[in-house]
């Protein structure tokens, strides 16, 4: 079985990505009837992204890359999307919120340290 420490590291970049699209579309989305959709460069930066997270994903399997492996790491989205609403947003994390996020980064450390070697 093939290592999966090259798939794993492409889905973790999928997954900064893929939120940095999320955010990109709620800035494009904020004036989305007062700029043309052609001209939004939000959302087209978020189209991008989510190409580029395409591409990544298919670097993933084709490095041998498992499902059951690289798509929880590519739920840290989660974690990442949190950290930018936080960060950039300005919006608070509740407790819940915290401990949500450690067992997400729990369960992808099992699963990723379980499978990295195999």
């Amino acid at each position: 079985m093939e290592k999966q420490t090259v798939p794993i590291i492409f889905s973790l970049i999928a997954a900064v990505l893929g939120a940095g699209a999320q955010y990109f579309y709620k800035v494009g989305a904020k004036n989305i009837f007062e700029i043309s959709l052609f001209k939004n460069w939000a959302i087209w930066m978020g189209l991008i992204s989510f190409t580029l997270v395409l591409v990544l994903f298919i670097a993933a399997f084709r490095n041998g890359g498992r499902l059951f492996v690289i798509y929880p790491v590519y739920a840290t989205t989660y974690i990442w999307g949190g950290l930018i609403a936080y960060y950039i947003e300005k919006e608070s994390i509740s407790h819940w919120q915290y401990i949500g996020v450690a067992l997400i980064m729990l369960g992808v450390g099992v699963i990723s340290i379980g499978h990295a070697t195999d």
